[in-house]
């Protein structure tokens, strides 16, 4: 019975390891382009983009390397929170957010983190007070870490 016991334990261990650290060797790389306006059909589509703040460099905390820029960009009123050149390493139930700080006591959570690398466009619902909301994270909901941040306030 005790042999019984250790082995299922040994198993159910596993499990959870396996949970907790095969993420980290998947990779998705994503390559959105720039939100474009499509809203004159006779013309070619042009970049109507409009920044509302400059670049903000993405950065890892320990054993969460990161790297690239994050910026809130704005098309025919749609606003976005846009990585460029961003990397990361995967974790379990990784989350985007806009947050007042990088504890994430008050957040929008503006869904699942779709790639590890490349350029990705995540929409910011609307009526969302962009300037109330100083950071970009990448938030582990399961283990409640934050696994990178970019301090998008400093362009204000």
């Amino acid at each position: 019975m005790k042999r019984t016991l250790i082995i299922f334990g040994i198993i159910i261990l596993a499990g959870i390891a396996w949970y907790g650290i095969a993420p980290i060797f998947m990779k998705t790389v994503v390559d959105e382009p720039l939100p474009m306006s499509t809203d004159t059909p006779t013309a070619p589509p042009l970049p109507e983009v409009t920044e509302l703040r400059p670049p903000a460099a993405v950065t890892g905390t320990p054993g969460h390397p990161a790297s690239g820029t994050a910026r809130i960009v704005v098309d025919g009123g749609q606003e976005y929170l846009r990585y460029e050149n961003f990397k990361t390493i995967n974790g379990p139930d990784l989350r985007v957010y806009l947050a007042t700080d990088t504890d994430a006591k008050d957040f929008i959570d503006l869904g699942p983190l779709r790639g590890t690398e490349g350029n990705i466009n995540y929409p910011i619902p609307a009526g969302t007070d962009t300037a109330k909301y100083h950071y970009a994270l990448t938030w582990c909901e399961d283990f409640a870490v934050l696994f990178n941040a970019a301090d998008i306030s400093r362009s204000r």
